[in-house]
């Protein structure tokens, strides 16, 4: 550690992050309990909309947002991610306080699987494709599911190796690094006004308000 330049515990993930992460987390958990339930079923629809919700203001966010919120900051190609990989073997710390290159690929594909099963569920309340969408939208979900098994296991073993609640970073929005890292702002408004919208889309589609989408 560098005694000009210690590392401390500063700012990393803006609230709008920090938000969508845990709003997404109930969303997906909510999605996945109310599944095979004909009686919650708009409670299931919801949490699925929601959660497409959240993943399209993400995108927005990781072109707008704050410094480690921009997919630029973390979105490193191949040769990124293979020295990210060959990295972890020399030394386990990560220089840079943001995503790693391959926590990126990881957070993107469930992004994208977590679209997916919106479409497909949509497609299968409008019975396209007859029962096959319905199988589709399982199996992605499935997919997904195993994923984010992976990505806590992997947040749970690199906190060991960093030496570093990874976990906990996700709610303090803090992690170590140095004092011209850490980001200014905490952008609350923004993750409340998240949240709120959460919540709106969630009690419109419950309440049968969006009926294109349940029927």
């Amino acid at each position: 550690m560098n005694a000009t330049n210690p590392k401390k515990y500063i700012l990393v993930w803006d609230f709008p992050v920090r938000a969508f992460h845990w709003l997404l987390v109930v969303s997906f958990a909510g999605a996945w309990l109310t599944s095979e339930s004909e009686a919650l079923q708009m409670i299931h629809y919801a949490f699925g909309y929601s959660a497409c919700g959240l993943v399209l203001f993400r995108v927005v966010w990781g072109l707008v947002g704050t410094k480690y919120a921009r997919f630029s900051q973390f979105i490193k190609g191949p040769k990124g991610v293979i020295k990210h990989i060959q990295s972890i073997f020399v030394s386990s710390k990560h220089s840079d306080p943001g995503h790693n290159p391959v926590g990126a690929i990881a957070m993107l594909a469930l992004m994208g699987l977590v679209l997916l099963i919106g479409l497909t569920g949509y497609w299968s309340v409008k019975e396209f494709f007859g029962d096959v969408m319905g199988e589709v939208h399982e199996a992605i979900a499935s997919l997904a599911m195993a994923l984010v098994a992976i990505h806590v296991a992997a947040a749970i073993l690199m906190s060991f190796l960093q030496k570093e609640n990874l976990i906990k970073s996700m709610v303090t929005g803090k992690k170590l690094g140095t004092e011209e890292q850490a980001i200014r702002y905490p952008m609350y408004f923004m993750g409340v006004a998240l949240g709120i919208a959460w919540a709106y889309v969630f009690y419109l589609v419950v309440s049968g308000s969006l009926p294109a989408f349940t029927q």
